[in-house]
């Protein structure tokens, strides 16, 4: 299947793209709202600008892939590889990040409100900017990451690994920190 094929399915009413392989696709301004596409393979898919809201991309393959400026709007994507990935500026508000793998990924101003990224790698992860408000990143790997300017407001980083990670200028207001603590 390439872009094409799957643009036309899709405008034709098919949701279901599981599995599909979809390696350096370009799909960019898109809109696959509530498409599935469990376990697809999107591995460096140009992607910018896409509309992917509530899209579900559990499981999918999706590392070096340019998705900036997307909107993905209570997205699934748990268990989902996405190293070295780009999603700067992405709206990102409510997804699902489960488990993901977001080692080295570009988040710089991204809106990651009230998302859920427990037990997620994102370790050297660039979040500078990003809007964390009401995230869950219980268990999440923050190893290195770079979280300078970004609004952690309310946010769980309980049991969160943090060594290393740039929190400069983070806004914690309310935060639950890895120890337990709320931040004043």
């Amino acid at each position: 299947m390439d872009a094409q094929e799957l643009l036309r399915r899709y405008a034709s009413g098919e949701r279901d793209f599981s599995n599909v392989n979809l390696v350096h696709v370009c799909l960019t301004h898109a809109n696959l709202v509530g498409a599935h596409l469990i376990g697809a393979h999107l591995v460096q898919a140009d992607l910018r600008g896409a509309d992917l809201t509530a899209a579900h991309l559990s499981q999918a393959k999706l590392n070096e892939a340019s998705l900036a400026d997307a909107r993905m709007i209570e997205v699934c994507l748990i268990c989902a590889e996405l190293v070295d990935a780009d999603l700067s500026g992405a709206n990102l508000k409510r997804a699902n990040f489960s488990g993901a793998d977001l080692t080295c990924v570009k988040l710089g101003g991204a809106n990651l409100k009230e998302a859920d990224l427990s037990n997620t790698d994102l370790t050297g992860a660039d979040l500078r900017g990003a809007e964390l408000s009401g995230a869950n990143l219980k268990g999440a790997k923050l190893d290195g990451a770079d979280l300078d300017g970004a609004y952690l407001d309310h946010a769980d980083l309980s049991e969160a690994e943090i060594a290393g990670a740039n929190l400069r200028g983070v806004g914690l207001s309310g935060a639950t920190m890895p120890d337990g603590t709320v931040h004043e």
